[in-house]
């Protein structure tokens, strides 16, 4: 989509600038990382408009970044009956962009463009483009003239926009910190200035835990010199220089930043001029009565440097950065800092950035020889046999559990004819995200979800109360065309397995089958020593179905909730347009968070498959589905347990559980015994027959994170015994082969 939108202006001959930076998708944070004033930025959504009982419009709405849009000013322009957000997965195949990086254009016949009015006031429009990591600043003429968008006032009023949050979930007023970084991007500045007294100044925002400044400089900077920087910085904080503001008007900032000789802080002056600023804001450092410095700024301080806690602050990297993230600009230098509101968050988060790189599981993947990435077949994953290993071992603890706890798994077809995804909905909303082929002179795909088929499963038999609970699951291959600049090691793939499961139940059945499903999310979270929050989703403002189905369910999530004994986070007005949903939010050894396990109820599916099944009164009755992923998709969680538990995966779970390992070649013979006798009581077990010592073979296992070491030699041989040594560990065991079997038995959940 990024290069479709390149291409597209270029050939309309629009005037642009790129703008690289951190990858952000919310339009309040990215907007100072691009120095733009959040009114300027284009906030998107895509909806959908229900008119009448069948007839439904999607519309890309624009509003100002500042601004909430009007659901209800949308639906009354179409006189629709309904009107909601649309599914994620709708709006991304609509838009062709992937959740925060939403065009304000519209490439889609089925997606009307509607554009608030307000936005045009500015010179140029800033928005992603397409990425994460990059976004435009696009000459509002050009855009109206090539996007052709739909003028309309969509923008909700003041009292609307303050009206009080359906969110619940408790959230961190960050203000204080940002005000500290912010505050650091300053000092930082001022010794830059100190150090290169002809250097010119760029854009300094904070970002995700701290801040950075861009500088174009006489010379490139080197390692060696953030340490006299962060010098230079310290001593400005011992010195408590106020922060001191104040409000010019816009040909005033630019004769004092011309008199500086500050040519891009007079560029961002401009701008704002162009864009109908009057006054700008200009915050000064002063030591006693002297300006030690001053910069182009909104606002946002700490009183004075001297708040700066000791030790808080560090500065870590540089890198090149095109000055407003056009190529044909000059290249300045960026300088990164980290900043936390004491010395010892700021330790905590250092030690936690070298750990999370040392736990990579790109790096282990190699490192381990689990899996690696090609460009022959990019976003799939090559498993090498012990990667193998480890997502087999993963479905086949959950097919025990399956069988536990009365799953039925199925096989399912990969390829479908268009005509499943026309009833499903996915060939209109998704087709963009599909793998089409021509299959028998018809379009067909690859899946790119379990839900349909299931369905379809479903209605192949006539179905009675007798056979619900049904709990259809499935480890079918999945593709999905993710942008390729979206791709991320296993996190974000094409191809990937789900632990996918829907379940068919009546209405009554609902709240016993959630208990179950939640249960069930217990035991493996608490297997793998993950915590996790609980968050319950319920009926969004704009949704589908009646009163009564959305009372039921609700009341089902939340009874069952309370009767499994877990504390949660009500989140009102966020469920699914289809159903509410329970969402379970992992936490790994890093405290890092991860959506994983989901409960949704859903309602609609049922409608759109004509799904029905005989009741105990002889009649009709519609079933309703629970969706239920447990680990999600398979790829992503190997890559969060491998980072959990950095490769030394638990014994029942590693790729290789032992290795013996022989005192010198006397022993193999020996070696070899006992290695068979494990290897057939179903140990993955290796030996180690190489002429290295002793210790470099205790080595060798350690680095490859073998959970046990099995050492013989001439002791060991005489007593038919082992000498055990553990991962990590520098105490040893000695056992006969027996006890080391009945130690190990029973191991595997």
């Amino acid at each position: 989509m990024y290069d479709r939108l390149i291409d597209f202006l270029d050939k309309g001959k629009a005037r642009y600038r790129l703008i690289d930076h951190e990858p952000e998708g919310r339009t309040d944070i990215v907007s100072p990382m691009r120095g733009n004033e959040l009114a300027a930025a284009a906030k998107c959504m895509v909806m959908m408009v229900k008119i009448g009982k069948k007839e439904k419009k999607f519309v890309l709405g624009v509003v100002p970044g500042d601004a909430k849009v009007d659901l209800d000013a949308v639906k009354a322009l179409y006189d629709g009956t309904y009107i909601s957000f649309a599914d994620a997965d709708i709006a991304e195949a609509l838009s062709g962009c992937v959740p925060g990086t939403v065009l304000p254009f519209s490439f889609n016949d089925e997606l009307e463009l509607i554009v608030d009015p307000s936005l045009f006031v500015h010179k140029e429009l800033f928005f992603n483009a397409a990425r994460l990591d990059r976004s435009m600043a696009l000459n509002t003429k050009d855009y109206e003239k090539l996007a052709k968008p739909r003028l309309e006032s969509i923008v909700a009023s003041s009292q609307k926009a303050s009206s009080k949050s359906k969110r619940t979930v408790k959230k961190t007023d960050d203000t204080e910190l940002d005000h500290l970084r912010h505050s650091l991007a300053h000092i930082l500045a001022q010794a830059v200035l100190d150090m290169f007294p002809e250097a010119k100044l760029g854009v300094g925002p904070t970002i995700e835990n701290g801040f950075y400044y861009d500088f174009e400089l006489p010379r490139t900077l080197i390692p060696e010199d953030l340490a006299l920087l962060e010098k230079k910085m310290e001593k400005i904080v011992s010195q408590g220089q106020p922060f001191v503001g104040e409000k010019v008007s816009t040909d005033e900032a630019i004769r004092r930043l011309n008199d500086i000789d500050q040519p891009f802080k007079v560029e961002l002056v401009e701008d704002l001029e162009a864009s109908g600023e009057k006054e700008v804001g200009f915050y000064a450092n002063l030591l006693g009565d002297k300006i030690m410095f001053v910069d182009l700024c909104r606002g946002g301080h700490l009183e004075h440097t001297g708040k700066v806690p000791k030790g808080a602050f560090k500065l870590i990297k540089t890198s090149g950065a095109y000055w407003r993230g056009d190529e044909k600009r000059p290249m300045l230098q960026r300088i990164y800092g980290v900043a936390f509101k004491s010395k010892t968050a700021l330790n905590d988060y250092l030690e936690q950035l070298e750990e999370a790189k040392k736990r990579d599981h790109r790096k282990l993947g190699m490192e381990l020889d689990l899996f690696q990435f090609n460009d022959i077949s990019p976003g799939a994953a090559f498993y090498h046999p012990k990667g193998a290993i480890l997502f087999n071992e993963l479905t086949s603890f959950l097919r025990r559990e399956y069988r536990k706890r009365d799953y039925r798994e199925v096989i399912t077809p990969l390829v479908y004819d268009k005509s499943l995804w026309e009833q499903s909905g996915h060939w209109e909303h998704y087709q963009e995200n599909m793998f089409v082929m021509e299959v028998d002179d018809r379009e067909a795909s690859l899946k790119p979800m379990n839900c349909p088929s299931h369905m379809i499963m479903f209605k192949m038999r006539t179905r009675s109360y007798r056979d619900l609970p049904l709990r259809i699951a499935d480890f079918a291959m999945l593709h999905r065309n993710e942008l390729k600049g979206a791709l991320g090691g296993l996190t974000r793939v094409r191809k990937f397995s789900m632990d996918d499961c829907h379940i068919f139940v009546a209405e009554e059945q609902l709240e016993d089958e959630v208990v179950n499903c939640i249960d069930f999310t217990k035991y493996v979270y608490e297997l793998f020593g993950f915590d996790f929050d609980v968050v319950l989703s319920t009926r969004p403002e704009k949704s589908m179905g009646t009163d009564e189905q959305w009372a039921t369910a609700e009341s089902a999530l939340e009874k069952a909730l309370k009767k499994s004994g877990l504390d949660y986070e009500l989140n009102p007005g966020d469920g699914a347009f289809y159903g509410p949903k329970i969402d379970f939010r992992i936490k790994d050894s890093l405290k890092r968070e991860w959506q994983c396990a989901t409960v949704q109820v859903d309602f609609q599916m049922p409608i759109r498959f004509e799904l029905e099944y005989e009741g105990k009164d002889g009649k009709s009755h519609r079933p309703v589905v629970v969706h239920r992923a447990l680990l999600g998709s398979l790829e992503r969680f190997i890559a969060i347990l491998t980072e959990h538990f950095s490769g030394a995966f638990p014994f029942w779970l590693a790729p290789e559980q032992m290795r013996v390992l022989p005192l010198s070649e006397k022993f193999n013979d020996y070696a070899q015994k006992v290695r068979d006798q494990l290897f057939a009581a179903g140990f993955r077990v290796e030996s180690d027959y190489s002429d290295q010592t002793l210790g470099k073979k205790i080595r060798d296992a350690e680095t490859t994170k073998i959970p046990v070491m099995l050492i013989v030699g001439e002791q060991e041989q005489k007593d038919t015994t082992i000498t055990a040594r553990y991962y990590g560990q520098r105490e040893q065991t000695t056992f006969t082969v027996e006890a080391l079997l009945e130690k190990y038995a029973g191991s595997t959940p």
